[in-house]
């Protein structure tokens, strides 16, 4: 009697079902833009080979100032149109600006990215040794609340101001939230005690509070220096006890600094000064 290979056959494939089903999951394939992290700087934003991206303070304003021997040293980062993006991004924070060359450089929350290259040497992957550079370099961060510009005062008035005020073409260090908008102190004010806005906030759109609990901010700042205060059931972030505002004419526009000159009977930055890290802190109430 002629004996069947159907036992047989059947044996081999389910010792094939079972040697599959224990062969690890494949990889998820890798993305362009990621997010790293170390402990000391949190997370940040890195490209598909884990080279770290920057922000320029000098880009307060959407658009780059990197030119000359700074494209050696920071390259601008260009993606392609199919760039797909890790846990914690968003496709809808990036976007591209035109370059004078004609490259499309990309940019996250409004500040085109960057890597470092100093003296045209790429920095590897895992490296963060641009962060602070100058006081204007910064790893490129998802949740910043506090960045720092490096940009022309302009007042309302339309008259342009160095860092003390006076008349004058020059870049002044400041405060802006993670969108590039400035924010301001109110003279007035006491250590973490907002004056200005009335409680029924009625005049809240004119100076409107930086309303935030979130504190991320480069590493050339003092975490410690800030702190978020109440102020009727909203929540407002302060620098060395100064609450911090907006200025509502400056309509939400990136580099946008037209307070310093309001009021216009008073001397600019007297009642409304730009926020810098070496404030004075406020006075005791």
């Amino acid at each position: 009697m002629k004996k069947t290979k159907c036992p047989f056959i059947a044996a081999l494939f389910l010792l094939v079902l079972s040697a599959c089903k224990n062969d690890p999951p494949p990889p998820p394939p890798a993305t362009d833009i990621h997010l790293d992290s170390t402990a000391q700087l949190g997370k940040y934003i890195v490209d598909k080979d884990g080279r770290t991206l920057y922000f320029f303070s000098n880009d307060v304003n959407g658009q780059s100032a990197c030119s000359g021997q700074c494209t050696t040293n920071w390259p601008a980062f260009l993606a392609d149109t199919y760039a797909t993006f890790g846990a914690g991004l968003s496709s809808s924070d990036f976007t591209t600006i035109t370059l004078a060359s004609g490259a499309k450089q990309t940019a996250y929350k409004g500040w085109p990215l960057y890597y470092y290259a100093p003296a045209g040497v790429a920095e590897a992957a895992g490296v963060t040794s641009g962060e602070g550079l100058g006081e204007v370099w910064f790893v490129a961060k998802p949740d910043y609340s506090i960045m720092i510009a490096n940009y022309q005062l302009t007042g309302l008035n339309g008259t342009n101001y160095l860092s003390d005020y006076t008349p004058g073409d020059g870049r002044t260090k400041y405060f802006t939230d993670g969108m590039g908008n400035t924010l301001y102190a109110f003279g007035k004010d006491s250590s973490l005690k907002n004056k200005y806005t009335k409680p029924d906030f009625t005049n809240d759109s004119n100076w409107p509070m930086y309303q935030t609990e979130n504190i991320t901010v480069p590493s050339t700042l003092d975490k410690t220096m800030f702190a978020v205060i109440d102020f009727n059931g909203r929540k407002q972030l302060t620098y060395k006890g100064w609450p911090m505002y907006f200025f509502g004419q400056d309509n939400q526009v990136r580099g946008s600094n037209k307070g310093v000159s309001i009021p216009a009977a008073a001397a600019p930055g007297s009642v409304w000064p730009v926020i810098v890290k070496d404030a004075a802190p406020a006075p005791t109430p």
